[in-house]
């Protein structure tokens, strides 16, 4: 059920920031500061109602997923064999549902056990391939071992996923019966885990609360001193608790939240005009910290379709009417939906390649279908030739092989043909029919990058009938083969592959391949597209599981073909590990991190092991990210820090990202705006640090002298200031190019407290500076008719301190937000954002006008009319708590101004110059310490 808005209300406002936000408006209405509030009022109702609409519109989505087959009516069949319609909500484990002949999508897992299917299942797997499912066997091996999910997926029909059309024989319905139901079913998987993810921890968030736990700290002190300092002076103790909450207010700032959220909100929509969906915000930040991504092979890395390059036949003679076209035309799962063949590219492209026409039952006939209306194809016209297929075993990627029986047209014996991983189909081909050079032919065409695939045909015994072949297991056909030969498929690789890998590992960022084709293929395309270079090595894993009391054990060996060894003198040599799927198993039991730390290529990763992957990449401090097609990938998109989904397809709900073009050009544009926008969070922590910890110094130094600010000043600083400073923080876009330093994770790192500490030293100076120069000003102990006291509040705030520090912390704001406005490399500088100049110029004419217009001369008095309007303006954009000090003052103002914007920026130079050394010193002998604790 979609929650309720009441029900998502309470949940977003119990967060700790809106109830401090809270606390702060009522403190505010009781002294009668309704601006600010209304703002901070304003901004909450935006902010809280922009989440609950999307998370109300990712409830609703998810409904609909659901909805769609969650409360449908079925037919059962019951035990008297009557068969009943019920709703698909009172369907258990058990039950056996009849599948209508027009399909239907399904609302359980159920195992199909009468009839075949032609499912799609892009819902789940991201696949837009149809796929065929066949009834569970009832004999042989196969038939007698019990029924599993993953060892018989061929077999299942899963929830969410839809049935387009059925295969049925006389008088007989497709029937299923259901194993899992509601939440329990994989789609219920899918949907649990977007509901409740698993936590992904990142730096970043953790250490916002330690700093701002600092503020507290901050805020305490504030709080203390001002109860002490009231209490000395005699002030009521209603005002005493109401400035001393002030100080708390001060000090950590309301709105943070909304200052933290701009940045990311301008991210997100740079993003979307690239081409780049996101459903989690929150994970653009966690972009500007990948240093691993791992991508899929297939579709990824690589085209989706593959071409057909050639054939490598074991016999020489003709290939026209040979059993290897026979093979070719029939050892697929291709069927005809809407009168278009659909089914595996591999299959279609080696289908197409033989000019065979493949002929399917028509819809009326298949409520006859019959052994003697099997689906038939044949050759051209020109050639007498029709072969029906009287048994498929479907593909299976535990046994990496598929075959079919058929029978010519004309003739008594049946045939069966084998399709597969050319290692698997000649284990299974009687030995003298394999060529000599078979070894060596296929580890040519694998390391050129090629995907081969083996044939090989057995012609069966006349006496074996229809009915005998439909119930033998595939172990009885699959065996004695005679091999035929090797098809070549090249799957080339899309063009901005290489350019892409090429400017990620020029950015420090590793890159591995992780893919569920052959080991050699995959190293191939590896060197190929150069995430291995030509001149490093590739040494390949293997690894076994213990076994008669014999220890796991892993082999080493060189993919190249002269035998080479590892000499003492090249440990530093560059080299990479390739591991398959059947050594990661092994290895993930004993000592996955470290032969991970040089594990370029996985290959033959089954999913679940995707997802392992990442996790082991994870648990070494990693930062994750994992682009693929959705294919098989759902798991592990989901796992990592930043998932990136090629597919729009349903499936890529679980993907925080989804990119719009078919390629992975999409990373390094995210990975830049990550950082851009990782650069503006931390810009804004410290700019909303300095805001507050400069405020905060000038109340305590106007409530040392019994002096405060008014509520105008407190405005005008937080409405017009505070928030223009802070947007003009987060307006720079993303540095065109990706450098090879990634931005600071951590708010509590050398760098940003050096920088935070320095400027908070630098403000206090300079402030200090001008409080104790106006103090000690002539003017300003004898012009005590200056000093006046709000009637209303009894507050001293028209005074030459009151002024003076006024005009010092604005121009503070401005210089520290020019000062922590970071551009290259990692963001594009303020001059060239046109929406930040015009922020920062509005903000000095704002903070500045005074000063300038009358240090300039506007007091001669041949342009008195321009002072008039001059001062008239002021008037208008300055409060009236404001006094005009002596025209000396103004100058020294200026001078302070000025030397408090030079030291600012000189300091933040200098450190940003020095502090990347002494942090590469530190992170060098941090990584040193972690070896040796590993060892």
């Amino acid at each position: 059920r979609v929650p309720s808005l009441l029900k998502l209300l309470v949940k977003e406002v119990l967060n700790p920031f809106y109830i401090f936000q809270l606390f702060s408006i009522i403190l505010w209405s009781f002294e009668d500061y309704y601006y600010y509030a209304s703002a901070i009022v304003f901004m909450s109702i935006i902010s809280i109602a922009t989440s609950l609409y999307t998370i109300k519109k990712q409830y609703v989505m998810l409904h609909d997923m659901v909805a769609a087959h969650s409360v449908v009516r079925v037919s059962v069949c019951r035990g008297n064999k009557d068969i009943e319609q019920a709703m698909s909500t009172e369907l258990v484990p058990g039950d056996v549902i009849v599948i209508p002949a027009n399909g239907m999508i399904m609302p359980c897992d159920a195992v199909l056990f009468r009839g075949t299917c032609i499912v799609n299942e892009s819902m789940l797997t991201g696949e837009s391939v149809p796929v065929t499912k066949t009834s569970l066997p009832s004999a042989g091996e196969e038939g007698a071992r019990s029924y599993n999910m993953d060892e018989h997926k061929k077999h299942t029909l899963y929830c969410g996923t839809h049935v387009i059309q059925t295969r049925f024989y006389a008088g007989e319905l497709v029937k299923a019966v259901v194993v899992r139901t509601g939440f329990s079913t994989e789609k219920g998987q899918l949907v649990r885990s977007i509901l409740y993810p698993k936590p992904t921890d990142f730096k970043l968030y953790h250490d916002a609360y330690l700093f701002l736990l600092c503020l507290v700290g901050v805020a305490g002190i504030g709080f203390i001193y001002t109860i002490v300092l009231s209490i000395m002076n005699k002030v009521p103790a209603k005002t005493i608790i109401i400035e001393s909450l002030d100080i708390v207010t001060i000090t950590v700032p309301p709105a943070l939240p909304a200052a933290m959220t701009a940045g990311i909100v301008y991210a997100q929509r740079r993003l979307k005009r690239i081409g780049i969906f996101c459903i989690s915000p929150q994970r653009i930040n966690m972009c500007g910290q990948l240093n691993v991504v791992c991508f899929d092979k297939t579709g990824t890395l690589t085209e989706d379709g593959l071409d057909l390059w050639g054939i490598h036949r074991a016999e020489d003679d003709s290939l026209v009417n040979t059993t290897f076209v026979a093979c070719m035309a029939t050892c697929h799962s291709l069927t005809k939906i809407e009168g278009e063949l659909s089914g595996d590219p591999l299959d279609l492209k080696m289908f197409s390649a033989t000019g065979w026409i493949l002929e399917e039952p028509t819809e009326e006939e298949t409520a006859l279908h019959n052994p003697i209306m099997p689906t038939v194809v044949r050759p051209p016209k020109h050639i007498a030739c029709e072969i029906g297929i009287v048994r498929q075993f479907p593909f299976s990627s535990a046994l990496q092989r598929m075959s079919v029986v058929v029978r010519r047209l004309g003739v008594k014996h049946m045939d069966a043909f084998l399709k597969g991983a050319p290692e698997v189909v000649a284990s299974l081909c009687r030995q003298h029919t394999i060529p000599q050079t078979f070894t060596e032919t296929l580890e040519d065409y694998t390391r050129q990058g090629f995907r081969v695939i083996a044939l090989a045909h057995r012609q069966l015994e006349s006496k074996l009938s229809w009915h005998k072949v439909q119930s033998l297991s595939r172990d009885v056909i699959e065996t004695n083969m005679e091999f035929l030969g090797l098809i070549i498929m090249q799957n080339k690789i899309k063009p901005e592959t290489a350019g892409v890998l090429c400017e990620l590992q020029r950015a420090n960022i590793r890159t591995l391949m992780v893919t569920g084709d052959n080991m050699l293929t995959a190293i191939s395309v590896a060197r190929d597209c150069g995430m291995v270079r030509p001149h490093e090595k590739v040494i390949i894993a293997d690894a076994v599981p213990p076994k008669d009391f014999q220890p796991a054990s892993i082999t080493w060996h060189y993919t190249e073909n002269q035998a080479q060894a590892v000499k003492d003198n090249e440990q530093e040599q560059s080299y990479h590990f390739a591991v398959s799927g059947k050594a990661f198993a092994v290895i993930l039991e004993y000592f996955p991190q470290l032969l991970v730390l040089r594990a370029t290529v996985f290959a033959r990763m089954a999913p679940d092991q995707k997802t392992q992957l990442v996790e082991v990449l994870q648990s070494m401090d990693y930062t994750v990210g994992m682009c693929g097609d959705g294919a098989n990938d759902c798991g592990a998109l989901k796992r990592a820090h930043s998932g990136i989904s090629l597919s729009e397809l349903e499936a890529s709900v679980a993907s925080p990202f989804t990119s719009s073009t078919s390629n992975i050009s999409c990373v390094p544009n995210l990975i830049r705006e990550g950082r851009a926008a990782l650069i503006t969070s931390f810009c804004v922590f410290k700019f909303m640090a300095l805001y507050s910890i400069i405020q905060f110094i000038s109340v305590i130094l106007l409530y040392s002298v019994n002096r405060y600010l008014s509520f105008q000043i407190f405005s005008l600083c937080h409405l017009s200031l505070m928030t223009t400073s802070s947007l003009s923080v987060s307006l720079n876009p993303a540095w065109k190019e990706l450098v090879w330093r990634r931005p600071p994770s951590s708010l509590i790192s050398g760098q940003l407290l050096c920088s935070v500490l320095t400027q908070i030293l630098t403000c206090l100076v300079f402030q200090v500076l001008a409080f104790l120069l106006v103090r000690q000003q002539s003017w300003s102990i004898f012009s005590l008719r200056v000093n006046v006291t709000d009637p209303q509040n009894h507050k001293n705030i028209r005074n030459y301190e009151n002024t003076s520090l006024f005009y010092i912390s604005a121009f503070q704001y401005l210089a520290v937000a020019i000062v922590f406005s970071k551009g290259k490399p990692f963001r594009q500088p303020s001059y060239k954002n046109c929406k930040a100049k015009t922020v920062l110029s509005a903000m000095r004419v704002n903070s500045n006008f005074n000063e300038t217009c009358l240090v300039l001369g506007l007091k001669k008095r041949n342009i008195c009319w321009l002072r008039g309007a001059a001062l008239t303006a002021l008037r208008l954009l300055l409060p009236p708590q404001i006094v005009c000090v002596p025209h000396d003052w103004r100058v020294t103002l200026v001078i302070i101004m000025i030397g408090n914007a030079a030291a600012s920026f000189l300091l933040e130079v200098r450190l940003r110059n020095t502090t990347p050394c002494l942090l590469a010193v530190i992170e060098l002998l941090l990584k040193l310490q972690t070896v040796i604790c590993m060892h």
